[in-house]
């Protein structure tokens, strides 16, 4: 056991939480019961939890420490700030070093014409930041009727009223309101789970044809953009077929619809390019940045907006902002981040080293009699798991039991491994070594082997009625 921090006992740490603070995405009166997992050190891509436990975070925070945890440069940049210039608003014809600079950096590392950046302080922002931009663009062209947008479902784009309608969760927007009128969503792109007994080129592009469809039902002359993320992240790590992206580029381009990339969870690195957009070949009008942009040491967002849309949107006073719009502290530590992410080749670390040894790795673990296979780009990856591989059928249990037991199995052999359904999803720092990866491979399989021999043990090997993965398509 590792030595810890001096602070309460964990018991009094879990009392005090559970009175005070409430979490997200939580049932708060069940974790007050079962006591949180106090937090209190982190190195490279291990934290230290309050009993001295040391755990490999295989989810990078979520889904954002890229550098690893316990960069000293980075702290040191961001007290440098704070005594030099601590907080300035960029409102009322002001701006700062920090936020210039990294506009441009930004511009510099963005490929094509995406030239702008509108700050934000998270990927929740900067998409309710992208709604209003795309409504105020083809407003400014005449066309105010074009304010439709369309996502798909099980999208992840955040949980402001905004960001939460564009995303397609259900559990989100069955509270709240949710979704917001001018929204509409469309079928993922999930081969492993809904393509029945199409081959994936063929529910890819049924799925791309889905937003046609949905684009001629509303009218284009009424639909202003398309958002999706490169790689769905928050829905399991649903890495589209290839056919999937080039027949969405050309159906957008076809009629006049702009394209948002979500790039919050695959925006630098994490899929072995600055952008995923790069890597799946998309070519966006507005990329939503956030997570990884300052690897989560400060919390900052924005969208990093096409030559076009810039040019319209500046023609008019953009009625729109936060207060913590490019704060400078924030600014300095993701320069900071993006410089020792240059200066140590990361992308190269990805490329060369970490993705193929992740990718052995899981291709192992999927020889357990449990997973059914392995999506997975770059540095994010899933393992759906099944009863019965050779049909990818779903257990008889209600949706989730299994990842459930699963996820508290790898907690239990110091992992952290998430859950999305019944399927395990990770996303390590970018700076795990091919060593650390052994060390995750070890503890997820004996979490595997626990979590089968749970479900042999109750009963519950059992696949739901319908063997064939039914597909939302026909």
């Amino acid at each position: 056991m590792s030595s810890v921090t001096n602070h309460l006992p964990t018991a009094e740490l879990q009392a005090l939480d559970a009175a005070h603070h409430m979490h997200p995405f939580t049932t708060n009166s069940e974790l007050a019961d079962k006591g949180a997992r106090i937090i209190t050190r982190a190195k490279g891509v291990y934290l230290t939890d309050s009993e001295g436990n040391e755990i490999l975070d295989a989810m990078a925070g979520l889904w954002c420490v890229n550098l690893g945890y316990g960069r000293e440069e980075m702290g040191k940049v961001a007290a440098r700030q704070m005594n030099e210039l601590p907080y300035y608003n960029t409102f009322f014809q002001t701006t700062h070093v920090p936020g210039i600079a990294l506009a441009k950096e930004l511009a510099d590392l963005a490929p094509g014409d995406l030239n702008h950046v509108f700050f934000a302080g998270s990927g929740s922002e900067a998409n309710d930041t992208n709604l209003r931009m795309v409504r105020t663009y083809w407003a400014q062209k005449g066309k105010p009727e074009k304010s439709h947008v369309i996502s798909r479902k099980n999208a992840y784009h955040g949980s402001s009223v905004g960001s939460g309608s564009l995303g397609g969760m259900t559990p989100m927007h069955e509270q709240g309101g949710m979704p917001i009128p001018g929204i509409h969503h469309i079928a993922q792109p999930d081969w492993w789970s809904e393509g029945g007994n199409q081959t994936p080129e063929a529910f890819g592009l049924a799925c791309a044809r889905a937003l046609e469809d949905k684009i001629l039902e509303l009218g284009a002359d009424k639909v202003a953009a398309f958002i999706g993320e490169p790689v769905q992240g928050a829905g399991g790590v649903i890495v589209p077929p290839e056919s999937y992206w080039p027949e969405i580029q050309r159906i957008c381009e076809k009629h006049d619809v702009l394209i948002i990339a979500d790039e919050v969870i695959c925006g630098f690195g994490r899929t072995g390019n600055w952008f995923g957009s790069q890597t799946m070949g998309i070519k966006p009008h507005i990329m939503t940045i956030a997570k990884g942009l300052s690897s989560g040491y400060a919390p900052i967002g924005g969208s990093i907006v096409c030559d076009e849309v810039a040019e319209v949107i500046g023609n008019c006073e953009f009625n729109h902002g936060y207060t913590y719009s490019g704060h400078p502290v924030c600014a300095a530590v993701a320069l900071e981040n993006l410089r020792i992410m240059q200066e140590e080749n990361l992308l190269d670390h990805v490329r060369n080293v970490a993705a193929p040894a992740l990718k052995e790795a899981l291709d192992g673990l999927a020889e357990h009699p449990l997973v059914g296979g392995v999506n997975v780009s770059g540095m994010m990856a899933s393992l759906p798991l099944t009863p019965h591989k050779a049909s990818r059928a779903a257990f008889a249990a209600d949706k989730g039991t299994v990842g459930y037991i699963c996820r508290e199995h790898c907690f239990a052999h110091n992992l952290v491994m998430r859950h999305v359904g019944d399927r395990m999803i990770i996303s390590p720092p970018l700076v795990i070594t091919p060593e650390e990866i052994a060390i995750f491979a070890e503890r997820a399989r004996a979490a595997l082997d626990a979590t089968y021999a749970d479900l042999k043990a109750q009963d519950m090997l059992r696949a739901a009625e319908e063997h064939d993965a039914p597909s939302p398509l026909g």
